[in-house]
């Protein structure tokens, strides 16, 4: 049986009508720029994020540039980040003129760890950008502590972790991205929350972050032709804003969904390999669905009898950031970030979308348990 990484078919037909309405309502009004529409998806993605304020942009790596500049980040300051993730995180650092410096992940979530956070801190240090890999929060209360200790931004990469949960100081829910000084998501259309296109947003509860996120999106423009900074064109599609409505009123089903694939995958998969943790002061999202062996070895077999069998996988992130080519200016070498390393060489991602049937993930799983006996070479 093929099994595709993402469905985007599967969902469709549940929101066809409303979404293909939504679309005629925008163009019949003809408002394509920074319609009603967008206005309207902002609020109520506020108020379920839980946050004040949300400013719909271009997309998931407009939603990180912008919320740098915003947060007051200059060229040379400092900001520490993960490695483990796609290099939209820290491209944008560099390219806002400050310097990424890489922290060590831990070893069941992938996710940064404030431990190695706290050593990188020097006096150029002036943000840390937690991402919330694949969908489990990053450890926030620890993070949020250093931030306030050393005066320092927190800006949280959610792009895989819309409806993620927190549990901040062990009682309060929080979702991700309602926790640091902002959260940037992406809405690319594999997302958990993915747009027929592209389309990213910045949350945060600072009123005057997202007047300047406004201005920034708009070419640095409060008021037309009037700039009181150099900014960017990057705003939310009106087309896009509206679908992303109509989704939204399902993306809660869609997670409980996910959560319940994740589920069938643990007690299939419990005895054969390495499963996605869950702490119980987190609730995951599962934007992907993570394993992982005990070797590079056993962990390319298993992606190659998988490809074989006709069962999409991927591999996130197969070199770490700190040893791709871009960032060899910084000066790391293989050795520096040794949890990230061994991560980056035995973990691999599974199919996972809502519609996720019983029968594709039986197929799944057989074959990750047939990859253990069987050696196949491509």
């Amino acid at each position: 049986m093929k099994v595709p990484m993402v469905d985007l078919l599967a969902g469709y037909p549940a929101i066809k009508d409303e979404a293909e309405a939504a679309v005629r309502a925008v163009m019949n009004k003809g408002n394509f720029i920074l319609g009603e529409e967008v206005a309207k998806f902002e609020n109520e993605f506020a108020a379920l994020n839980g946050s004040k304020y949300a400013v719909g942009v271009a997309n998931g790596t407009d939603a990180l540039r912008l919320a740098i500049v915003a947060a007051g980040i200059k060229p040379g300051d400092e900001v520490i980040t993960t490695p483990f993730t796609f290099i939209a995180t820290t491209e944008t650092i560099s390219q806002s003129g400050a310097i990424p410096v890489f922290a060590d992940i831990e070893p069941d979530t992938y996710n940064i760890d404030p431990k190695s956070v706290e050593k990188k801190i020097t006096k150029r240090t002036k943000a840390v950008i937690p991402v919330h890999l694949y969908g489990h929060p990053a450890d926030m209360d620890p993070i949020m502590a250093l931030a306030k200790k050393h005066g320092l931004k927190v800006i949280e990469d959610c792009a895989q972790s819309f409806t993620a949960q927190y549990k901040t100081g062990g009682k309060d829910w929080k979702y991700t991205g309602a926790i640091g000084d902002c959260g940037t998501f992406s809405f690319f259309p594999a997302k958990n929350l993915g747009a027929f296109g592209d389309g990213g947003l910045v949350t945060t509860n600072d009123p005057e972050i997202a007047a300047e996120l406004k201005a920034l999106r708009n070419h640095g423009s409060k008021v037309r032709y009037l700039h009181d900074m150099e900014g960017f064109n990057s705003r939310l599609d009106t087309i896009q804003a509206a679908i992303l409505s109509v989704k939204l009123k399902r993306v809660l089903k869609w997670t409980e969904m996910r959560n319940a694939a994740a589920a069938k995958y643990a007690a299939a998969l419990k005895d054969v390999c390495e499963t996605p943790v869950v702490r119980p002061d987190c609730k995951h999202s599962f934007n992907y669905y993570t394993i992982r062996f005990g070797s590079k070895a056993v962990r390319d077999n298993a992606q190659k009898v998988l490809t074989e069998s006709g069962i999409a996988n991927q591999i996130y992130y197969p070199v770490s950031l700190h040893l791709q080519k871009a960032y060899a200016r910084l000066g790391y070498k293989r050795g520096d970030l040794p949890v990230c390393e061994k991560t980056q060489d035995t973990v691999f991602s599974l199919p996972m979308f809502p519609e996720l049937t019983g029968e594709q993930i039986k197929a799944v799983t057989d074959a990750v348990k047939d990859s253990l006996v069987r050696k196949v070479s491509v």
